[in-house]
């Protein structure tokens, strides 16, 4: 028998030891979550190939594209996003100042339009601002400065200074510049379509005493005329659409939508709503509210002296 093999010092088997361990990188220790994701994916995968396998197995003529789109339904990979809600309209360009006047007023600055803009340019080069003019065009409204840039505040009080100076005797009735503005369309929700429980109705006189008196609306101004209108023919809710103009960084909407307010013991909130024409009115007997494909009521009734005909047969039944 040979003899027996003498036994290793420690620092021997440490060194030896070594070559048999394996090396473990620190930066490929994973987290618990890490982990827990990796086991996830794991499971995900296994379910995708399993609902692979059952396709093809209830439809082996199925080619591969099609299984793969099946498969994308399935996971709720392929659905369609969101509808975004268009609250606001595009607008003109910012790169302008309005200054509203008579036309009058606007014919006579617009005569020397070429020196309005040098002295202008030469006002704003002195602020050290890096706006410049181009041009100045008028209409029946007032006057149109168009620049390169979006002008400041402080641009738009030198400009106002030079505008009023330039037709001192007519100053009062040239109002402040400013620039364009978006309309942004709201709904009013949770007011009430007849007052205090009673069979009047709402009117928009009413609605309009309303947002006066209410602090939210201090400082918006109304596009157009708001309309009423009620939800259903059995409900004694409504609705109240709005349309406000709203400056570039839309501030005046965002001061009030989804803002609560109220309406004598009942709360209404502010609401955004898409982008639209104007409230629908059928023209078979002029009510509003829907269109004519919605309409039950098979009868016609005139605009002009509601009879029960036409408007286009007005003169012939009148």
């Amino acid at each position: 028998m040979p003899p027996p093999i003498p036994a290793k010092s420690s620092k021997e088997v440490k060194e030896i030891s070594k070559y048999f361990k394996k090396t473990e990188n620190p930066t490929s220790k994973k987290s618990y979550t890490q982990a827990s994701s990796n086991l996830i994916n794991n499971k995900n995968t296994l379910s995708i190939a399993m609902n692979t396998l059952k396709i093809k197995e209830a439809f082996p003529k199925l080619l591969n594209k099609k299984i793969d789109s099946i498969q994308k339904v399935i996971n709720g990979d392929d659905a369609k996003p969101k509808p975004r809600i268009n609250m606001t309209t595009k607008g003109p360009s910012h790169k302008q100042i309005i200054i509203l006047m008579t036309n009058k007023l606007g014919k006579r600055f617009t005569k020397d339009s070429a020196s309005h803009i040098t002295n202008i340019n030469c006002i704003l080069k002195n602020i050290k601002s890096n706006i410049c003019a181009d041009y100045i065009s008028s209409d029946n409204k007032g006057v149109n400065i168009v620049t390169n840039n979006v002008t400041s505040s402080s641009d738009l009080q030198e400009i106002e200074k030079y505008v009023k100076q330039s037709l001192d005797d007519n100053s009062n009735s040239i109002a402040t510049p400013r620039l364009p503005q978006s309309k942004f369309y709201l709904k009013i929700v949770g007011i009430p379509y007849y007052i205090d429980k009673s069979s009047t109705r709402i009117t928009t006189e009413d609605i309009e005493c309303i947002l006066k008196n209410t602090h939210i609306f201090n400082e918006i101004i109304l596009t157009s005329r708001l309309r009423i209108i009620k939800i259903s023919s059995k409900s004694d809710m409504a609705i109240v659409w709005i349309d406000i103009w709203n400056n570039k960084n839309g501030n005046n909407a965002k001061k009030i939508i989804n803002r609560q307010f109220n309406v004598g013991n009942i709360v209404a909130m502010v609401r955004g709503t898409n982008m639209y024409p104007g409230i629908s009115q059928y023209k078979n007997y002029w009510k509003w509210g829907h269109m004519a494909e919605f309409c039950r009521i098979q009868r016609s009734k005139c605009a002009r002296c509601n009879g029960p005909h036409l408007t286009d047969n007005h003169w012939e039944f009148a």
